[in-house]
């Protein structure tokens, strides 16, 4: 059995369990890999949206709730589960706790001195804050996109090819032309700095990134869905973004 690589602290965020399009059985490879002392879900985990429409919940979804629920009892890790838009049916039970298990909508992280901001981020998303009905009317398209670029990557996997997001690049194009990431970025530095924080971990756009100025961090985890990446900190307090597809390279090779 190949050895768990061990970090202090792991982020994932934007799983969508619930959507044909999570990737929940390649986090579940990936979970089962590498061990944490605290793990951070960092919002919508399960798209609550989706499935009250058209979603449907699979058999891999269960076996990550699964994996989970033995991290927190055999391997005594601390799951902090932070809600985001997509699961916003949280707020109901909000905040929550039991044993080594957290339900919260925000969370400051301590780790070696430093203080970091943990949220969602969707509070700065203006569509999603403030025109739900739009937000979901682009969250159909963007669904459609991931269909189209499933089926790219079902022909590329044929052709012994590997996988290619069109779905995330053309999204980051678009982003890019109307300068939202920099601006989500720039807002969301700035409530980190109000807090007196050191550094700020988000997710939301599916955009890994850790960006470092001279007065804080920003980081992202990425997302299930396209980017297949988390935020991993290191025992010496060192963070780095992985990646699920370096992972696969690594057992290819051994």
């Amino acid at each position: 059995m190949t050895k768990r690589i061990h970090y202090k602290s792991i982020v994932i965020s934007d799983v969508h369990l619930g959507t044909k399009s999570s990737k929940a059985s390649e986090l579940v490879k990936f979970l089962k890999r590498h061990s944490c002392e605290k793990l951070i879900m960092n919002g919508d985990i399960i798209d609550g949206w989706r499935l009250q429409k058209s979603g449907k919940w699979e058999k891999h979804h269960t076996s990550l709730l699964k994996l989970i629920t033995r991290m927190i009892q055999k391997q005594k890790t601390q799951i902090i589960y932070l809600r985001g838009n997509h699961d916003d049916f949280l707020d109901k039970i909000l905040p929550f706790s039991f044993r080594r298990l957290s339900i919260v909508r925000e969370y400051y992280h301590y780790s070696f001195g430093k203080k970091y901001l943990v949220l969602h981020g969707d509070v700065f998303d203006h569509v999603t804050s403030n025109f739900r009905w739009l937000a979901k009317i682009g969250d159909i398209g963007y669904i459609f996109l991931l269909w189209v670029n499933k089926i790219y990557n079902n022909r590329r996997l044929r052709r012994g090819k590997s996988y290619y997001s069109i779905s995330r690049i053309i999204k980051h194009k678009v982003k890019q032309a109307v300068s939202y990431i920099s601006g989500y970025e720039n807002e969301i530095m700035k409530l980190a700095l109000s807090r007196g924080c050191d550094g700020v971990i988000c997710g939301h756009i599916h955009h890994p990134a850790i960006i470092s100025t001279e007065k804080i961090v920003y980081m992202n985890s990425g997302d299930w869905v396209e980017s297949l990446s988390a935020l991993v900190e290191t025992s010496d307090g060192d963070w780095n973004i992985v990646y699920y597809s370096d992972l696969q390279k690594k057992e290819k090779k051994s």
